[in-house]
């Protein structure tokens, strides 16, 4: 490989971590402004290279984080539509390359992150397309802590008749931490999932470990605030 090419691909991915910073830095914000302007850009840039998988991929994350921040602050109708908009964006990534692991993951993330927006539909059409593309990511990246994070919310919406449901997913979320400990993302649903089964006081140390290793995250900071102390 010539040093140019090496300096090019250091430089791209460099890029791509700053973009994925980026959208964190926002969803931590709860900044759906932000998120909304970044997700049409990402996606405004894709199409001016269809051909590119990874233009396709951070797309589809932007999109990911902007359903999730908007279902976080209630709104049920812009939390779907960007995630169905995700959706298209990360297939049109897999059409690219069918053997890349955290596509599946972001595709299981958006179709998960549809039911809640939409249970009955959101089951219907997209139960099991978040089931069997969270289950290739973990089989192809078994090592993966945001593939199991991302396992665990798939599972955590899914209906207990499909094999989700809190129980599931903390066990997802529990492998997640064992594989990084210092995951803010692994602490903050494994919290959400201990309080759905009413088991606050732990849910309260989860919150309050995730807030540790991340202390910007607004939705963290209000759940803490939600879960009584018993």
């Amino acid at each position: 490989m010539s040093i140019m090419r090496a300096t090019a691909l250091l430089v791209l991915a460099a890029a791509v971590s700053f973009a994925a910073d980026d959208l964190e830095h926002l969803r931590d914000r709860q900044d759906r402004a932000g998120l909304d302007a970044r997700a049409a850009a990402l996606h405004q840039a894709a199409e001016k290279n269809p051909a590119d998988a990874g233009g396709w991929y951070r797309s589809a994350i932007a999109y990911s984080y902007a359903a999730e921040v908007a279902m976080e602050m209630r709104d049920k109708t812009a939390s779907e539509k960007a995630a169905e908009t995700g959706v298209g964006d990360i297939d049109k990534a897999l059409e690219l390359n069918g053997k890349n692991a955290d596509y599946f993951r972001v595709l299981g993330e958006l179709c998960g992150e549809v039911i809640p927006a939409n249970p009955i539909m959101g089951v219907l059409v997209y139960g099991k397309r978040a089931k069997e593309a969270l289950d290739k990511a973990v089989e192809l990246d078994p090592k993966s802590p945001r593939v199991f994070i991302a396992h665990g919310v798939g599972y955590y919406y899914l209906p207990v008749n499909m094999g989700g449901g809190p129980e599931n997913a903390i066990r997802d979320f529990k492998q997640a931490i064992a594989l990084d400990s210092k995951s803010a993302e692994a602490w903050l649903w494994i919290g959400i999932a201990l309080k759905k089964e009413h088991q606050n006081a732990k849910a309260r140390e989860a919150f309050e470990k995730s807030l540790q290793i991340d202390p910007d995250r607004v939705w963290a900071k209000e759940q803490l605030d939600k879960t009584p102390a018993q």
